[in-house]
């Protein structure tokens, strides 16, 4: 009976070291020196990361104490107020050496040569854009958390492209398709705008969600987990700092060393992750 026991338990073991194939290996973490940072994007032009920062101590008041920090790869903070003039800035995209910030109920535009907001694209109607992503062509997609939507803005016009949904969050291009975050579920939009479920049970505020490779991502829950979801719809727990209470909120991601960079809100640190 202990032998049979015994290969019983190798083979639980087994199944379980089998399943975990992926995991998150710590490079680096900054100092406390960022002002509740929500998201990280990975500039690959300029070879630097920006950092939004809310500020503030309501994450959706329009109170003007929001900004965008800049910071190296290395997790060198260049400057960690780089752009101010923001409320409670969150998502970001680039495009054409532009950057996009999501910022409550509008979208900034702002000019990198020069570090300075070259203007703003309202959104009627929105309560609480929250992530942004952009197309090949220049096409944004802006969730809009408390209105349950997912706008499409094209040549700076804002339209409803998704309705319904239960509490968007992170959105994500990948080619010509879309991917969206609902709720601890994860979806991919149809091209008859259906969501098709590529797996749920992430609980905690689904966050962010970026694309290692093929088909296989990582999405991080505000809470503090993150989770590596493959082609399969199958999901690996790869952190979880919950009991910490550390945040990781809209992550960032550098495809040339397959380093994710997670802002810990209200820790107000960017903490850098190689995935293996």
């Amino acid at each position: 009976m202990k032998q049979v026991f015994l290969l019983a338990c190798s083979f639980c073991l087994l199944i379980v070291t089998n399943a975990q194939k992926h995991q998150l290996v710590k490079k680096w973490e900054t100092d406390s020196v960022f002002k509740v940072p929500e998201s990280v994007l990975y500039d690959p032009d300029h070879r630097v990361l920006y950092v939004s920062n809310i500020d503030g101590k309501q994450p959706w008041e329009k109170d003007g104490m929001g900004s965008i920090g800049k910071m190296g790869l290395d997790g060198q903070v260049i400057n960690a107020e780089w752009i101010t003039g923001f409320n409670a800035p969150k998502g970001m995209g680039l495009y054409h050496h532009t950057l996009y910030v999501a910022d409550v109920d509008r979208v900034a535009i702002v000019d990198l040569h020069s570090g300075k907001i070259a203007g703003w694209i309202e959104v009627p109607g929105s309560q609480a854009l929250n992530d942004l992503t952009i197309d090949a062509n220049g096409v944004m997609y802006v969730s809009d958390s408390r209105g349950k939507k997912v706008y499409r803005i094209m040549n700076g016009v804002p339209e409803v492209y998704l309705e319904n949904l239960k509490g968007p969050n992170g959105v994500l291009m990948k080619a010509s398709d879309l991917y969206v975050l609902d709720q601890g579920g994860m979806y991919k939009v149809n091209a008859d705008k259906s969501l098709a479920l590529i797996t749920d049970g992430m609980e905690g505020g689904t966050d962010g969600i970026v694309n290692i490779s093929g088909n296989d991502f990582v999405v991080s829950c505000w809470a503090g987990v993150i989770w590596y979801v493959n082609a399969d719809g199958s999901k690996e727990k790869l952190l979880d700092t919950r009991e910490q209470k550390i945040n990781t909120a809209d992550i960032g991601f550098d495809p040339v060393t397959k380093t994710i960079f997670v802002p810990t809100f209200w820790k107000n640190s960017v903490v850098a992750y190689e995935v293996k």
